[in-house]
């Protein structure tokens, strides 16, 4: 159990990720399969859904119901990914400290207060992500205002058409090249955010504080790690850019072939792809992510002789709010984490 507490080198890091996810697939695969099964099953629901109202004449309807299911499946698939990845912290956090951990104990373990870590994930994307977000929607509406159809194939006709119109093709160059400038800045200021907030939810889910708490203990812990982090990151895009084009490249060369028309059949085998690439790929990223929360925690807090001290009974840890009665599923034996300054307000 102690072994696996002791400052860790980068590599060791991700050596530990790799071992952990290997030994532990089917656990992981399980509990991320919730989150992607979903997420499948809505899909193959809107593909259907369009084919009998395209059978019926009705594309008028079938373009409104688009967004208005799109939006539904948003908001189904950010709760289901919280909880995914707040289970999959959970579980990681029982296993790297030698407990034991189901399916079913990661989930009740982390149902009670799913709240806490969807309010959480809200408050680090609004940070992280409402530049970015502001530039692309200038940008689009510049467009869009300027350039008829703009971002489909009748576009391009009309870009064209506004090539012959100096005052529109003045402001088209102008939001284009300030676009492309702002495009820099914004994008490290959202990765330095992104590397802040990276151990947010990990707190929040083992120390069992609130989500303004749990940004704060990631501010501090995350300090001397984002690059290694930012490394972590690296290597995940990189597998999953790499297994999607393994996957799904016939799909890609038929998009190609047909002008984006692929048809149901290609789409329904592209979502049914894409439900085992996010399956086997989503955990990943929390169970690196957590491995980098203890490592930290072992370096600037002596987590290491903490848990020793409280395992051997040597101490007695501020016992945290009431929780609910643990489940049978749930491991028992991990000592309750201390409570940190300022952790009683959301």
């Amino acid at each position: 159990m102690e072994t696996n507490l002791r400052p860790l080198t980068l590599g060791e890091i991700l050596d530990r990720t790799a071992q952990l996810y290997r030994s532990n697939f089917w656990l992981f695969a399980g509990i991320f399969s919730v989150y992607s099964g979903v997420a499948l099953g809505l899909n193959l629901g809107l593909i259907g859904l369009g084919e009998v109202l395209k059978a019926m004449h009705k594309a008028q309807q079938w373009r409104s119901l688009v967004w208005i299911f799109t939006g539904i499946e948003m908001l189904v698939l950010f709760l289901l990914v919280g909880a995914a990845v707040a289970a999959i912290s959970r579980a990681v956090a029982w296993l790297h400290l030698d407990e034991s951990a189901t399916i079913r104990g990661a989930y009740r373990s982390i149902l009670p207060q799913l709240k806490r870590y969807l309010w959480l994930m809200t408050i680090t994307a609004f940070f992280v992500w409402t530049p970015m977000a502001i530039l692309y929607a200038a940008y689009f509406a510049v467009m869009a205002v300027n350039v008829k159809g703009f971002g489909t194939p009748a576009g391009i006709a009309s870009t064209q058409a506004a090539a012959s119109d100096p005052h529109r093709l003045m402001i088209v160059g102008l939001a284009s090249g300030a676009f492309f400038l702002l495009l820099f800045p914004v994008g490290m200021y959202t990765v330095f955010m992104s590397l802040r907030y990276a151990l947010a939810l990990p707190a929040c889910v083992v120390e069992n504080v609130k989500a303004w708490p749990a940004i704060r203990r990631s501010i501090e812990l995350s300090k001397g790690s984002r690059g290694r982090i930012f490394v972590l990151w690296l290597l995940i895009a990189a597998i999953k850019i790499g297994l999607v084009l393994f996957t799904q490249l016939f799909i890609l060369v038929a998009a190609v072939k047909r002008h984006g028309d692929l048809g149901p059949g290609l789409t329904a085998v592209s979502q049914v792809i894409a439900f085992f690439t996010n399956t086997f790929l989503g955990p990943i990223y929390a169970t690196g992510i957590t491995l980098f929360y203890y490592d930290q925690r072992v370096r600037k807090e002596g987590y290491d002789i903490e848990w020793m001290m409280q395992a051997a009974g040597m101490t007695a840890p501020v016992q945290p709010a009431a929780e609910p009665a643990p489940s049978p599923d749930v491991p028992s034996g991990t000592p309750p984490e201390p409570q940190y300054p300022g952790s009683g307000h959301e």
